[in-house]
This record gives structure tokens, sequence and C-alpha cells, in this order.
């Protein structure tokens, strides 16, 4: 019999020294499999800009209400996403000003036709007294946009060139 009188196979089943390397050759391998993937935080995904300056565009003549402008390229993209009034919810979307700052678009209405037109509406996210409203026809947008007291529009130039203009809201001329 075993030592203390314990039956001579259950010493062997309950004491294996040849079996402990290989337990700790396996927990080795589990824990870095497990801690080899990268964790991912709940961080939303970067929003979509729907436009991004250029320089490559010739200076348009400014009108005396307009306080300061700059030439924009649509995304084709955001165009599509903007467009599409079955996306709910639809991915982030966001457009930067003057400031450099990004402002994300809180969709409440979009209005599509077969024609390829849309009216976009909504509001600025984090924004107190921000909106929008963008009329978009194929890859042409018309677009106003209130920041508080500051007031910007997108106009079409021509080609699909388009402008984002800062405008002065008190010697602005009533249409």
């Amino acid at each position: 019999m075993g030592s203390a009188g314990q039956h001579p196979l259950m010493a062997f089943a309950c004491h294996r020294p040849d079996r402990l390397p290989y337990r700790r050759l396996l927990l080795a391998v589990l824990l870095g499999y497990v801690f080899s993937f990268p964790v991912w935080a709940d961080e939303p995904p970067l929003p979509l800009s729907v436009w991004q300056s250029v320089s490559d565009q010739a200076p348009v003549p400014r009108k005396p209400w307009v306080l300061r402008d700059r030439a924009i390229a649509l995304s084709p993209q955001s165009l599509l996403t903007l467009k599409d009034a079955a996306a709910r919810p639809h991915p982030p979307v966001s457009i930067e000003l003057f400031d450099g700052t990004r402002y994300e678009l809180d969709i409440t209405s979009t209005i599509s036709r077969i024609n390829d037109t849309a009216v976009i509406r909504g509001l600025l996210k984090h924004t107190p007294h921000g909106d929008f409203t963008f009329f978009i026809n194929g890859s042409v947008m018309a677009a106003t946009i209130h920041v508080g007291e500051r007031l910007f529009t997108i106009e079409h130039v021509s080609n699909g060139h388009h402008r984002l203009l800062e405008l002065n809201p008190a010697t602005v001329p009533p249409d």
C-alpha cells in the first residue's frame, strides 16, 4: 500500500508531478491568448464630415453682408447618408465651421424625393440654439445653419463647387 494507508492508485492520481509543467504551460497559453486581444471601449465612431475645406477655387467677389467665406468640397458619402430618409438612426455626421469646432448633427427630419432631392433638418448636438436646414439636389447643396446668433450659409458657386459663408444677420438684405 501507499504511504499512511492510502491506496497506491489514489496517491498516483492525486499527485502526478509529470503533469504539472503541462498544466502551467496550458494556463500560460490560455492567458496569453485572452490578453492578446485589444480592449475596445464603447467609443462611437468618428462622425462623417459633410464637407472639407479646399483652396483650389478662385475667390468670389464679397458682398457687404458676408463676414467671411471659404471654398468647400462636399463628401459624396455624407450626401448619400443625409439623403437616406429610411436610415434611422443615422450614423454620426458632423460639420466644421470657421472656428475649427466640429458640430455633430442631430437629424430630425429627412424628406427625400425620387428625383434625387432632399430636405434635411435638425439640430446641432450639444449646442444651445443651433439648427440647420440642408437642401440637396444630386450633388448640389444649399444650406442655412444657425449657431446662437451666428448665421452661416452654403452656396453652390458653379460646376459642383460650393462656398461656406458666415453672414452678418444685421446687414443681410431681406429675400
